[in-house]
């Protein structure tokens, strides 16, 4: 009843429906058959009430902290009761629902039945076999449990990318344990650490900081901070054109395109992502802290509401006060970022709660993003300025079939692979959300006071499907092989600042590490005193070593995937390496290792609590909110009064929204057709 009413774990399918239907069964029979290792009769009875209480217990307990927060309780909740208990306040009371007995209900009976004697204590002793034989069944139907979750979820335990998915496959109970089990590993590792563990890491970011560029730096400060994610978007997209089944080609991303080339740009062409198994999350764990996230697993669900963090949003803040903000069309629990941001510092987060989100405007990721971006506006104008925000893109994500044929309104691709056909148009559908957004900036008043950095988080078409790709990207597909599957790891990363001419298509090989660092410069914030694992990309001394978390390794001459080394200029694969190469690549090897090592040892041990040169004051997580955000910024403009330097104070106290133009995507692409699948609202969810 929990999982159908009061959760929302997004259901898909019959056969999620059926796990969802399996996965609490295992685990009670598993947890009731310890009441049968009692031999007394009165302790076997009460021992089997007080377990279906306590499982009751956690599930209502859930229950009423999901009506409130849409997110589960884990172990470090439960650790933290006051907090929770503060968090809910007085509104705790209207957490509850009419039908709420219904969870109550059989232990109250049984235990009145019991009481009155009308179910009598069978006083039959339990043999230790059958004892066994149901918990040995219990444990049969979770394996079964986790087999068909397995495969719907490949990689289930491994990418804990949402709370809700461990909830929908495997159950309440097991969410719990699991989430015990990563608290005590996360604990662990904090327990065994100190501050004599920072020291080499102190070390190697003083030995491995690049100078800033004095050409480049504090070129954009005091401006507004806009981060725009491109979902998916690898950098063989800029300038491509996809030719139609009339030999016609049709330009992917103009847009794009001419923000990408424009002298106001500082584009890079050997940019490349560095995420791991926390794909969208690692990109934003590098891009708020300059280090990787963890070898194993996504470092936002597994240590994002656990660790300290010295992270942008927090340094924007306290070196010159900036105002944060993330805006994100998807459900605040989804990486578990309602949490993680409060850590990271943000003041400000906009999920789906706060969009109008429906069957006609979204798909299984969120918000699609032309409607995103559109009703972002009415909380971006109340920001006081300057500010630090993100929008986080989602419609350029797998599998990409959010547009079928006829209502694609762009061209889609003919190869074997499904999923590569419709990547294009919805690369495309992306494009003109963010026109449409800059088009607003401009405006708005917004554009010429801001940097706006545009990124792609992670790769769109995976190594396994690159085959399929070769022969649209010029390759053959009998010759493709790993070295090309390491160059299609680039992604863009450009620096657009309004009003600066000497912006360029840039050749220096970085990737997502690099990418605060040198934000820090062009704001003229020295990075130095942070432990930032990244270079600025600007800096005539960044080493161009890019490491992956996979092992690759790419530098402007060589590729390096395991044993194997490849030369960029040719891409042969060197079979009989010089003294000198092995000498070169050895060093390179080191490096890469050491990085990696150095930003392992940094989250896991959650050494930057040790860490106070930086000068900052430490964040604290429970003095964030994010609820009602838009009334506690309208709050800060009444208080300010003409102080105030939002963008709606500055219009006169009148609202920006109706200088947000949005076309639907066939009207882009010369066919109007009704858009169902970009249709917006100004009206904000109640």
């Amino acid at each position: 009843m929990a999982y159908l009413v009061d959760f929302n774990l997004g259901i898909e399918s019959p056969f999620q429906y059926f796990i969802l239907f399996l996965s609490p069964i295992a685990t009670t029979i598993f947890l009731f058959s310890a009441s049968l290792y009692v031999k007394n009769s009165k302790r076997a009875y009460t021992a089997l009430i007080v377990i279906s209480a306590l499982t009751t217990l956690l599930l209502f307990s859930n229950v009423i902290y999901y009506r409130e927060f849409t997110d589960f309780i884990t172990v470090n909740t439960m650790l933290g009761a006051g907090k929770v208990s503060s968090g809910l306040g007085e509104s705790a009371l209207r957490m509850f629902r009419p039908y709420d007995f219904l969870y109550w209900i059989d232990i109250v009976v049984l235990i009145g039945l019991l009481a009155f004697k009308v179910i009598k204590l069978d006083d039959r002793p339990i043999k230790a076999r059958t004892a066994l034989a149901v918990t040995s069944f219990s444990v049969f139907l979770f394996a079964a449990n986790l087999t068909l979750a397995e495969m719907d979820r490949p990689e289930l335990l491994k990418r804990t990318f949402s709370r809700d998915h461990i909830v929908k496959y495997l159950g309440m109970n097991v969410f719990t344990v699991y989430d015990g089990v990563q608290t005590y590993h996360a604990n662990q590792r904090r327990a065994q650490a100190s501050e004599n563990d920072l020291v080499d890491v102190q070390n190697y970011v003083k030995e491995h900081q690049s100078k800033p560029n004095k050409e480049t730096f504090g070129i954009a400060k005091d401006r507004n901070v806009i981060y725009i994610h491109l979902e998916s978007f690898q950098q063989f997209l800029i300038d491509y054109k996809l030719k139609d089944e009339n030999g016609v080609e049709h330009e992917v991303t103009p847009f794009l395109n001419s923000i990408y080339h424009s002298n106001e740009t500082y584009s890079f062409n050997n940019a490349f992502h560095q995420v791991g198994s926390g794909k969208t999350s690692d990109a934003e764990t590098m891009l708020e802290n300059s280090f990787f996230g963890l070898g194993q697993g996504p470092l936002f669900t597994q240590l994002g509401d656990k660790n300290t963090f010295q992270a942008a949003p927090a340094i924007l803040n306290q070196e010159a006060g900036y105002t944060s903000a993330v805006f994100h069309g998807n459900g605040g629990a989804f990486w578990n970022r309602n949490e993680t941001y409060k850590h990271l510092g943000y003041d400000y987060f906009f999920d789906a709660s706060y969009y109008d989100v429906n069957e006609k405007n979204s798909f299984q990721y969120g918000l699609h993003d032309k409607p995103f971006m559109e009703q972002s506006v009415k909380y971006l104008e109340h920001l006081q300025q300057p500010f630090y925000s993100k929008f986080i893109a989602v419609t350029n994500h797998y599998p990409y079939s959010q547009f079928k044929d006829e209502n694609a309104g762009f061209p889609i691709a003919k190869t074997p692979d499904t999923t590569i056909n419709g990547y294009f148009a919805t690369a495309n559908y992306l494009d003109t959300a963010v026109e449409e957004f800059f088009n607003y900036l401009k405006k708005s008043g917004l554009y010429d006071n801001s940097i706006i950095v545009l990124y792609g988080d992670h790769y769109g078409i995976s190594n396994s499907r690159n085959k399929y790709l070769a022969e649209l990207v010029g390759k053959s597909k009998d010759d493709w092989n790993d070295f090309d599957d390491a160059q299609m790891q680039r992604v863009p990363v450009m620096y657009h600042i309004p009003g600066q001419n000497n912006g360029k298509v840039m050749e220096t090989y970085g990737g997502q590490i690099d990418i605060l660092p040198t934000l820090l410069h062009l704001l003229g914030i020295d990075s130095s005193k942070y432990i930032q694992l990244g270079q600025d990309m600007f800096s005539k001394d960044k080493d161009q070593i890019v490491a992956f978390r996979n092992g690759t390794i790419v530098t402007p001459k060589y590729t390096i995937i395991g044993q194997s080394v490849y030369l960029n200029e040719t891409g042969e694969l060197l079979s009989n390496l010089t003294d000198d190469q092995i000498s070169e690549i050895d060093v390179i090897r080191d490096k890469a290792s050491t990085q990696l090592n150095m930003s392992d040892a940094l989250t896991n041990g959650d050494l930057l609590r040790f860490y106070t040169e930086s000068g900052l004051e430490p964040v604290k997580p429970e003095d964030y909110d994010y609820k009602n955000g838009l009334d506690k910024l309208k709050a800060i403009e009444e208080k300010k009064g003409k102080k105030s330097t939002s963008v709606y104070s500055k219009n006169g106290n009148k609202s920006t929204e109706n200088l947000y133009e949005t076309k639907t995507y066939q009207e882009y692409n010369g066919a109007p057709k009704t858009d169902t699948s970009s249709s917006s609202s100004s009206e904000t969810k109640k």
